[in-house]
């Protein structure tokens, strides 16, 4: 673009378009594609930066971006004119050429790189968005299926609740709790719940858990205050505890907590372990692998779920933003 410039407004002014040897302009066009795709990952990672700022920042960020090139363009024009390796043949008229043509077709490019990844990005969102959609029917019709055996079990409990002895309270008591789990499960559970509700049933859960436990077991529990009408997809912590009861060995303690940090929650479980304990590496159970895909369909971008096995302590974290 610069030497069609120089072709047009040189020679018909009879001025020496080419006084240099071919060598010079040959090397300084290399060094200008050179910079050119230096200068195109450049834009490229900045643009995947500011993508998500809001639009009153766009007019910043090409202000910023104009200065920018004014900046390294004449830096480079002047260090190559000094060095012998750009040809720099009329002094200020090549100067002000080059920054009055080649900015704004920097910018121009760069506006069309721009548009293009905000293109992309929202044909990528809308296709997670489909993909959550299909994702959350084909849970909702799965649910509705799973639903008939817990249905009949539930009245099943009632039957066998009434014919247990009144003195053996802890057969009554653990039949009381499986009920109030089946009942959250099948009446109570919409698409989400609040964080009170979910945690009564996780302190629900954890308790029937203990109720099968050897009495040597030491749980501790934490519970924030903070969590009250927050929403939330329900029993997503459930696996994480079946998992730590499951496995805890050794010294025989599991270790509950769960955390909001703003709109985040956070859910640590710690149990300890021994070698023989150990769940395998590399492998994980159906409800944790379960666990991942509804996560990544419910919370997609907004969670992260760390799992640490040791020789003698499991830990799992699991954090969401609401």
């Amino acid at each position: 673009m610069f030497n069609f410039i120089r072709l047009v407004t040189d020679l018909p002014r009879n001025d020496d378009f080419w006084p240099h040897s071919k060598i010079q302009h040959i090397q300084a066009l290399c060094i200008i594609i050179f910079f050119s795709y230096v200068l195109d990952y450049r834009m490229r990672i900045t643009i995947a930066k500011k993508l998500s700022q809001p639009r009153q920042y766009i007019f910043k960020e090409y202000l910023t971006l104009t200065a920018v090139l004014f900046l390294v363009q004449n830096l480079i024009m002047i260090i190559g004119s000094l060095t012998g390796i750009l040809i720099i043949g009329n002094g200020i008229n090549d100067y002000i050429i080059a920054n009055v043509i080649c900015i704004p077709m920097y910018l121009l490019y760069y506006a069309i790189i721009r548009n293009d990844m905000i293109a992309a990005r929202y044909h990528e969102q809308t296709l997670q968005l489909e993909k959550t959609k299909v994702g959350q029917l084909d849970m909702e019709l799965k649910f509705l299926k799973s639903q008939y055996h817990p249905h009949f079990l539930f009245n099943a409990l009632n039957t066998i609740y009434f014919q247990t002895e009144a003195g053996n309270t802890q057969a009554r008591t653990s039949i009381e709790l499986l009920s109030e789990l089946l009942r959250y499960q099948l009446y109570d559970i919409q698409k989400t719940v609040t964080l009170k509700q979910e945690m009564n049933y996780t302190q629900a859960y954890i308790r029937l858990q203990q109720m099968r436990m050897s009495e040597r077991l030491q749980l501790t529990q934490f519970y924030d205050e903070g969590m009250d009408n927050q929403e939330i997809h329900p029993l997503l912590f459930q696996p994480l505890i079946e998992n730590a009861f499951k496995y805890v060995s050794g010294e025989y303690w599991i270790n509950f907590r769960f955390e909001l940090n703003g709109n985040e929650v956070i859910f640590r479980v710690e149990n300890s372990l021994n070698w023989k304990g150990r769940p395998t590496k590399g492998k994980q159970g159906i409800g944790i692998e379960n666990l991942k895909r509804r996560l990544n369909l419910l919370y997609p971008a907004r969670y992260q779920l760390t799992i640490t096995p040791a020789d003698d302590v499991f830990t799992a974290e699991l954090k969401i933003k609401l």
